[in-house]
């Protein structure tokens, strides 16, 4: 038996059902997503709030293919050859952040180690197309570790996103076995060059999902090293098996559990926590109205 095998099957709590909405701007979503032919991760990765975001009329926008190569264990986007990068994606998401008027807009990608740069400078034309057609949109960045390429991390900065999210995804004694190719030290290696080429003027923020056996004193022991890699905004979510082919869960974290944690965490010092079941890397990223940078 794994670290991250339940002994059976847990029951999925009240608290995590979800009542899906009725809204025309879902759709309206949908079908602009179709005509630009953009990925989302919401899809993608079926992630358990597309259906609420979506009928707000607001996506994570994910770059680079919807092929990654990688195969983490929680992760449900597609582990294949990736294809060609298309020229014009960064325009296409450009187009479609302008005609959702979003204020905040969320950009992601596969991981795209077959790219000498993991696909970084695309990330840069990304967040220039989308600052030249929204002029005063707040740009947060979802990236892969760039196998924690220096030059790679600098081409992402120098497009100046607001925010630079890298998730640390789960405890230390848990990451070989749920991610794929990648190493805790590593993400926190990524955040810490962030904050010490851009500390005064780009935010930092990580992420956990809870839920895969860990145990509360290596979820502080984490955010502890987060702390200490500069990282300033948090978000603790619970894992959901997205098919039976991935990792199950071994355990639903009660909503005051995600409380506890987020108080722990402001008390750390993170400017801002969201701490709750159904809390993910991009859900409500504009709740953050910002402060000046640490």
């Amino acid at each position: 038996m794994t670290a991250i095998e339940p002994k059976s099957r847990p029951r999925l709590p009240e608290w995590l059902r979800i009542r899906l909405p009725t809204s025309d701007t879902y759709s309206h979503t949908r079908s602009l997503l179709d005509e630009l032919q953009l990925h989302t991760v919401c899809e993608s990765a079926r992630c358990p709030n597309h259906w609420e975001c979506w009928s707000k009329g607001t996506a994570t926008f994910m770059i680079g293919g919807d092929r990654c190569t990688r195969a983490c264990g929680f992760c449900a986007v597609t582990t294949a050859k990736p294809l060609a990068l298309e020229p014009d994606e960064p325009a296409r998401v450009a187009e479609a952040t302008h005609r959702m008027r979003l204020r905040h807009v969320v950009i992601t990608a596969v991981a795209r180690d077959d790219l000498a740069d993991g696909g970084a400078d695309h990330f840069r034309r990304t967040i220039e197309a989308v600052r030249a057609l929204n002029p005063g949109i707040i740009i947060e960045v979802l990236t892969p570790d760039f196998n924690d390429r220096d030059e790679a991390i600098e081409t992402v900065l120098s497009a100046s996103p607001h925010i630079v999210n890298h998730n640390l995804e789960t405890v230390r004694r848990l990451t070989p076995a749920v991610r794929s190719r990648a190493t805790y030290d590593r993400s926190l290696s990524v955040l810490g060059k962030v904050k010490a080429r851009r500390g005064g003027q780009i935010y930092t923020k990580s992420g956990l999902m809870l839920g895969l056996g860990e145990e509360p004193a290596e979820v502080l022991a984490a955010l502890s090293d987060l702390r200490a890699a500069g990282c300033d905004i948090l978000t603790l979510g619970q894992y959901l098996q997205p098919t039976p082919g991935h990792l199950p869960v071994v355990e639903f974290i009660s909503p005051e559990r995600f409380e506890k944690y987020g108080r722990e965490a402001r008390e750390m010092g993170f400017v801002h926590v969201a701490s709750g079941p159904m809390v993910r890397s991009s859900y409500h990223a504009d709740e953050f109205a910002g402060s000046p940078v640490p």
